[in-house]
C-alpha cells in the first residue's frame, strides 16, 4: 500500500516548526532575494540548463521509457511534432499554426472550462455550433488505438478534461474536417451497434457533455452533441464499438459518438480520447480490467515521445509521491469531470512565494491534459512571477508573447540559469517542475514564462500540461489520489 508523500525540504525554506528556525528561514530568503536583485545567482537556488534542450529538434526520438510489459501501455505524440502522423505529409496535410495561435486557442479551452464550470445545463440545435461549449482548444497529445472488427487505426487527442471519446465516421452525412487516417467507416465492422434512445446508456449523454441528446428521426437512434467554445463541434450517432488498445487489450462494446457532422481545430487528429470521470469515459468503462488507474509522461519537446499507460501493473515506483485528489464541487455539471489538487503554496528558488493560503483555497485547482500553460488565480501569477523576474534580472527581456507577459531573449546565452519552480500539494507533496515545465520557447530570442494569470481570484486555477513536462503522472482514481515523480521520460 502507498502512503502519502512526506514533506520533501528544500534548502533555505524548510517546513521547520520552531518559531526561531522560522524567524532565520525568513532571513536567509531575504537575502537571497537581496542578491538575486543585486545581479547575483545563488547555485543552490538556481538551476542551469543548456538552452538547446529547450528548443525542439526537427527529427523524431523515440523512446521506450515506462513501457512496461504488466501494462497496456501506448506511444505518446506531441500532433505537431516530427513524430506525429499530423505532421507527415499527405493529402490531408493540415497548416502548422503559430505560436500566437497555439496560445489563443489555449486560451479558448481555458475560457470553456471557466464559463462551463458555471452553466447550467442547455440543449442546442445540432445544426447550430454553440459559442459556449465542451472544451478542447490546445489538446495537443496523440495517441493511437483500434477501433472496431477489424480494428482500424485511429490518432486521437487524449484529454483529461473530457468525457465521451468521438471519432468521424462515414458516410459523413453532413461533414466531416480533414483528417489524417481514413475516416472510419462502421458498415465495415462486424462489431458495431448504436445506442437505441430509450437506452440508459443514450441519458448518461447529459452530465458528459452538457447537451441532451435526441432521437434520430425514423431510427430512434440516441443522437449525442457536443460544442466547443471555439465553435467546434461533433454530432452524431452514440454507439458500441470494440476499442483495443494493445494486441491482448480490447474492449468490447464500449460506448463512443460516431460523428456524422464534425467541424473544428482538431488538428487533422480522428477525434478525442475521454479520460475524465463520468460513467462514460475510457477509465469508467475499463475499471473493471484497470481499476481506474492509468498514468502517462508528456515528453519535454515536440521531437520526442511520451506514453500513456492503464492499469497498476507491478505498481507505481517508489519514487512516486502521491497527494489527495479533491472533488470539484460546486462548479457547474462540468466540475465533476475534472481531477482535483489542492495546491498549498508555490516556490521560488527555494523560498515561499507569499501567497494568502486563501486564494487556492477559495478557487480550488484542476489539473488537465488538455490546457497548455498553467493558470493562476491573479494574486498567486502576480506574485510568482515577480519572484521569478528578481532571479532572472541579469537577461534582457523580451516582447510578450500572447498570453505571456513575461519573456526574455537568450539568444546570447549558451547556458541559462533560472531559479528553480516547485509546488506544493496537499499530503505534504512537493514537487520540483522540469525546465521545461517552467519555459515556453518560441524561438531562443523569445523564451517566455509558461504561466498566465486568471482574469479573476475566484476563478479555478488549471495545472497545464507544460508543467506536466517530463513527469510521470500517476492517476489512482480509486485510492482518490495522485501522484508525481520526475524524469519519466525524455
Amino acid at each position: 500500500m502507498t502512503t502519502m508523500a512526506t514533506p520533501s525540504v528544500h534548502s533555505g525554506c524548510s517546513f521547520l516548526a520552531n518559531k526561531y528556525l522560522i524567524s532565520f528561514c525568513v532571513f536567509v530568503c531575504l537575502n537571497i532575494l537581496s542578491s538575486l536583485d543585486k545581479g547575483f545567482a545563488l547555485s543552490t537556488h538556481q538551476t542551469d540548463v543548456q538552452l538547446s534542450s529547450l528548443l525542439p529538434a526537427s527529427t523524431c526520438s523515440p523512446s521506450t521509457r515506462g513501457h512496461d510489459k504488466k501494462k497496456a501501455t501506448l506511444k505518446v505524440v506531441h500532433r505537431h511534432g516530427p513524430c506525429s502522423k499530423m505532421s507527415q505529409p499527405n493529402q490531408y496535410k493540415t497548416t502548422t499554426p503559430t505560436h500566437t495561435q497555439i496560445l489563443q486557442q489555449d486560451q479558448a479551452r481555458v475560457d470553456s472550462i471557466h464559463s462551463r464550470m458555471g452553466d447550467n445545463l442547455r440543449q442546442t440545435d445540432a445544426s447550430i455550433p454553440a459559442k459556449s461549449g465542451s472544451v478542447v482548444g490546445s489538446g495537443n497529445y496523440i495517441v493511437t488505438v483500434g477501433l472496431g472488427s477489424p480494428a482500424k487505426q485511429l490518432s486521437l487527442i487524449f484529454d483529461t478534461g473530457s468525457d465521451l471519446t468521438w471519432t468521424q465516421c462515414q458516410p459523413c452525412v453532413k461533414s466531416c474536417y480533414k483528417q489524417k487516417e481514413p475516416i472510419f467507416d462502421p458498415s465495415l465492422s462486424k462489431s458495431y451497434t448504436n445506442i437505441s434512445c430509450n437506452s440508459p446508456f443514450c441519458s448518461q449523454l447529459i452530465s458528459a457533455t452538457g447537451t441532451k441528446p435526441y432521437c434520430s428521426s425514423g431510427t430512434s437512434t440516441c443522437v449525442y452533441d457536443i460544442q466547443y467554445r471555439d465553435k467546434s463541434f461533433s454530432v452524431g450517432f452514440f454507439a458500441k464499438e470494440r476499442l483495443t488498445l494493445t494486441s491482448t487489450d480490447y474492449f468490447d462494446g464500449f460506448l463512443f459518438g460516431c460523428g456524422q457532422n464534425n467541424q473544428g481545430l482538431f488538428g487533422g487528429s480522428a477525434g478525442l480520447l475521454g479520460l475524465g470521470r463520468n460513467k462514460i469515459s475510457l477509465v469508467e468503462q475499463s475499471a473493471q480490467k484497470y481499476g481506474r488507474f492509468f498514468s502517462y509522461c508528456l515528453p519535454s519537446t515536440s521531437c520526442a515521445t511520451g506514453y500513456l499507460s492503464f492499469g497498476k501493473g507491478g505498481g507505481p515506483s517508489k519514487a512516486v509521491k502521491f497527494t489527495p485528489l479533491s472533488i470539484v464541487s460546486g462548479r457547474g455539471y462540468l466540475g465533476g469531470s475534472f481531477y482535483g489538487l489542492d495546491v498549498v503554496g508555490i516556490n521560488v528558488g527555494g523560498c515561499r512565494v507569499s501567497i494568502p493560503a486563501s486564494v487556492f483555497s477559495s478557487s480550488g485547482t484542476i489539473i488537465d491534459s488538455g490546457t497548455m500553460i498553467t493558470r493562476l488565480p491573479a494574486t498567486a501569477y502576480s506574485a510568482l512571477r515577480d519572484a521569478f523576474k528578481r532571479g532572472m534580472k541579469s537577461y534582457p527581456q523580451a516582447e510578450a508573447l500572447s498570453i505571456l507577459d513575461t519573456c526574455y531573449d537568450l539568444s546570447g546565452s549558451s547556458k541559462v540559469s533560472y531559479p528553480k519552480i516547485a509546488f506544493a500539494f496537499s499530503g505534504g507533496l512537493t514537487l520540483d517542475l522540469d525546465a521545461t515545465g517552467i519555459f515556453y520557447v518560441a524561438s531562443a530570442s523569445q523564451v517566455c514564462l509558461a504561466f498566465a494569470g486568471n482574469s479573476d481570484d475566484s476563478d479555478i486555477a488549471i495545472f497545464g500540461n507544460v508543467q506536466q513536462k517530463r513527469l510521470q503522472v500517476v492517476y489512482d482514481v480509486a485510492g482518490g489520489k495522485i501522484g508525481f515523480s520526475p524524469a519519466g521520460c525524455p
